[in-house]
């Protein structure tokens, strides 16, 4: 099965069973709970500075998203689909992080859901499938970084492959976008540049070492050096996924940028990845993100 083995599913359902009961039973009863006793004293703990000046109504606190949002893993298998997430277990210290993953899960299996539903009472020939893994991949003070893998499968050859992500800042508070993180279009010209050099040249490496004529492989170098050319115009949108890498100082001493496949190669090719220098990006980085990068 794609991603996701079906056999484990049921056992890790068997063994957790009861957990999972007491667990649902206990996030019912604090729902209920917050409801009946929304303007109740003991419902949420004073300000610090205890002041009881009340939030304006449309504004969500720290607090608010922290308790509004709660990550669990997720295992479930029924005869038409089978779902599996899992989160870091310590990422709800960051809840504005912790409402992106939760958010971006969501619409992964709303739309799982609504290829289900399609389905009507029909039984597809293989369960349709989301399997989902966060995994925290960087933690400093000034940087949080969570990656997001995996694949959704609603019929056909194989499944969609799922890839993102997060940059979380803790001391400003929000996500670190590829808009951002460079200032302007001749900062993303200098990021493809690189980028597109990399993937050719990875791309060069690997035909030429394959029993082909001298035809053929021109034709597939042009062929790989157009779908690169594509996925990586310079623009943001071709470069929104990707993560810091960190050198001992903490300081950032280069960039990965994550393509999912299809976007610079085929299917076969998998999800790639290009490291971009400081060297090379610095230089380009938006002023209030700069004190973030090692200085070379």
């Amino acid at each position: 099965m794609l991603g996701f083995n079906k056999g484990i599913a049921m056992n890790i359902v068997v063994n957790r069973r009861a957990l999972h009961a007491s667990a649902l039973a206990l996030a019912v009863g604090l729902v209920l709970v917050a409801g009946c006793k929304r303007d109740a004293a003991d419902t949420a703990a004073p300000p610090a500075d205890g002041s009881t000046a009340a939030q304006p109504a449309n504004i969500e606190t720290p607090n608010d998203v922290a308790a509004s949002v709660e990550l669990r893993d997720v295992i479930e298998n029924t005869p038409q689909a089978v779902v599996g997430i899992s989160y870091p277990t310590d990422i709800a210290r960051y809840p504005g992080l912790a409402k992106a993953l939760s958010d971006y899960a969501s619409a992964a299996r709303g739309e799982l859901q609504q290829a289900v539903d399609g389905l009507g009472n029909d039984k597809p020939t293989m369960p349709y499938e989301l399997s989902l893994s966060f995994e925290k991949v960087l933690e400093t003070p000034q940087l949080v970084v969570v990656s997001a893998d995996g694949s959704r499968y609603t019929g056909g050859a194989h499944g969609e492959p799922l890839v993102a992500r997060f940059v979380w800042l803790p001391e400003q508070q929000q996500m670190l976008t590829a808009d951002k993180l460079v200032a302007d279009a001749k900062g993303w010209k200098a990021v493809s540049d690189y980028i597109g050099d990399q993937l050719r040249e990875r791309v060069a490496t690997r035909l030429s070492s394959e029993d082909m004529d001298p035809g053929q492989l021109q034709e597939s170098l042009r062929s790989a050096s157009r779908m690169i050319a594509d996925g990586t115009e310079p623009s943001a949108e071709n470069f929104s996924q990707f993560q810091p890498l960190t050198g001992t100082d903490g300081k950032i001493s280069a960039v990965r940028f994550v393509f999912p496949p299809y976007q610079v190669g085929p299917y076969s090719d998998g999800t790639q990845t290009v490291d971009v220098p400081a060297s090379v990006l610095a230089p380009h980085v938006g002023t209030a993100y700069a004190g973030l990068f090692a200085r070379g």
